[in-house]
């Protein structure tokens, strides 16, 4: 077996990717009952490579949207900045090595070279220094429905994607992937402090 050699990691905005999507997704179950009973069962798959462009019930997939318990986050702009600063502090602070970055406005895409915690756990902690971020900077999408004292609810997902990159290959075409990733959506590049040229050992 290659060693792995980086990671190209997903993860969402509440909302984005739900655990029942007719394209299939990498729940094993649906927590929430008013989802479960809109769209049924997890739509588990083994698959590891990305499934939005696979046919499926479209209708479906959006009327189960209607039965979260809040609106799918759509970052701003703002909130997109916000996030990253948050990402960029934990980056900074942990020494996690990071290739490409590009936020979009429901999901976030990164290039990581290999770390000290498992890739799930770097994902746990990049969402919680998003959320910290946009909380301080008075920008998190639910804070209108944060209690006295209290933090809002949740706006990433549960949960991540993965790719287990074993090639230099394989590394350079995510990077490139991820920084063409705006432009696919009409938004212009992305460029963060916290990205460090790949360099091949």
């Amino acid at each position: 077996m290659k060693p792995v050699l980086g990671y190209h990691v997903i993860f969402s905005a509440y909302g984005f990717w739900l655990p029942n999507d007719p394209r299939g997704s990498w729940s094993d179950f649906v927590g929430a009952w008013d989802l479960f009973h809109a769209g049924g069962k997890a739509t588990t798959t083994t698959e590891r490579r990305a499934l939005h462009r696979d046919p499926h019930d479209r209708a479906k997939r959006l009327a189960t949207k209607q039965a979260l318990a809040r609106p799918a986050v759509k970052f701003t702009g703002l909130q997109a900045w916000a996030a990253c600063q948050g990402f960029g502090e934990y980056i900074a602070k942990s020494g996690l090595p990071v290739w490409a970055c590009a936020i979009m406005p429901d999901h976030v895409h990164m290039v990581t070279g290999p770390f000290r915690l498992d890739v799930e756990q770097i994902v746990v902690q990049l969402k919680a220094a998003g959320t910290r971020r946009l909380i301080e900077e008075r920008l998190h999408p639910f804070t209108h429905l944060a209690e006295d004292g209290d933090r809002p609810p949740k706006c990433w997902g549960r949960g991540e994607w993965s790719v287990f990159l074993d090639s230099r290959e394989d590394i350079t075409r995510c990077i490139g992937y991820v920084e063409n990733n705006p432009a696919k959506e009409g938004k212009p590049r992305q460029s963060w402090s916290f990205v460090t040229p790949y360099q091949p050992a």
